[in-house]
């Protein structure tokens, strides 16, 4: 089919899941409810876009190669029930008016392929909180509501410490005030590619803190297990997934995806010659070559 059609069949097959009659409708908290969620409770979320559902297909990810361990454990958090846990899902269901025209094209076109896993997976007596949370600049239509939406999440680490789950090349709230809220920052750097590999160092390095810290991962697939893992050994956390790069891009008014400096940053040489030098100090384990 050429790129027309198949944008056809996508416009088409969408307009008929939007009405059909059905009591197994998949609901979706708005960003402002998710937000608010965390803002007035201690609880933790979890998030899944587009690529933890083509994982839960059996297909690997940009930075996961396949694992069908992985792949189960996902499913059975997707279907979690446990008031302590949040879990977003995309919130591309009912309308996609408030996007933009891309990504109205790539969330009909994700759904035309994927919509049956959804409604395997997705529990039909509950609603699911907003997974775009994190993604709140660059898909939507209107950027005015950004500023708000990034003033509110700011809050929920306000006079917290906080530990930073993350890549080695993500550098979360360097050369921003993301998290400048927060009382105190430390980091555990995980491998960029395959952290799923590491998972168990990861895991016992994030149970070294005491409880009253908040974790926020961004370790891609395996920050759903590990948010999961640590709520179950009492511990807050938030799967903040590109947050960062999303905040960076509303800062810099950008109209396209912009490519980030501090991602270049691999080693300790490049980040001391970037100045990152508060961010290496806030690092207390670093896992990236295991």
């Amino acid at each position: 089919m050429t790129s027309k059609v198949k944008e056809l069949v996508f416009d088409c097959i969408y307009w008929l899941y939007q009405h059909r009659i059905s009591p197994n409708r998949i609901l979706v908290y708005s960003i402002d409810e998710t937000i608010d969620a965390l803002l007035n409770s201690d609880k933790s979320l979890v998030r899944f876009g587009d690529g933890e559902i083509r994982y839960i297909e059996g297909k690997s990810g940009e930075f996961q190669a396949y694992d069908k361990k992985l792949a189960e454990a996902l499913g059975d958090i997707l279907q979690f029930k446990d008031d302590r846990l949040l879990v977003g899902i995309p919130d591309i269901f009912d309308s996609l008016d408030m996007y933009i025209k891309k990504s109205r094209r790539f969330w009909k076109e994700h759904l035309y392929f994927s919509r049956k896993t959804y409604e395997k997976y997705c529990v039909t007596d509950k609603t699911y909180y907003n997974a775009f949370i994190t993604r709140p600049f660059y898909m939507s239509k209107d950027k005015k509501l950004c500023e708000n939406w990034f003033e509110k999440i700011k809050r929920i680490w306000r006079n917290k410490p906080i530990v930073i789950v993350e890549g080695a090349v993500s550098h979360n709230g360097v050369g921003n005030d993301l998290f400048s809220s927060a009382t105190k920052i430390y980091r555990i750097i995980c491998p960029s590619c395959n952290a799923y590999a590491a998972y168990d160092q990861i895991l016992k390095g994030c149970l070294s803190f005491p409880k009253d810290v908040l974790f926020l991962t961004s370790v891609g697939m395996a920050a759903k297990l590990l948010t999961k893992e640590l709520v179950d050994q009492g511990y807050r956390a938030i799967d903040i997934g590109n947050l960062d790069m999303e905040y960076d891009w509303y800062l810099q008014g950008a109209e396209t995806k912009v490519d980030l400096q501090k991602h270049h940053c691999l080693s300790e040489e490049d980040n001391r010659k970037a100045g990152y030098y508060e961010y290496l100090e806030q690092i207390v384990y670093n896992f990236e070559n295991l």
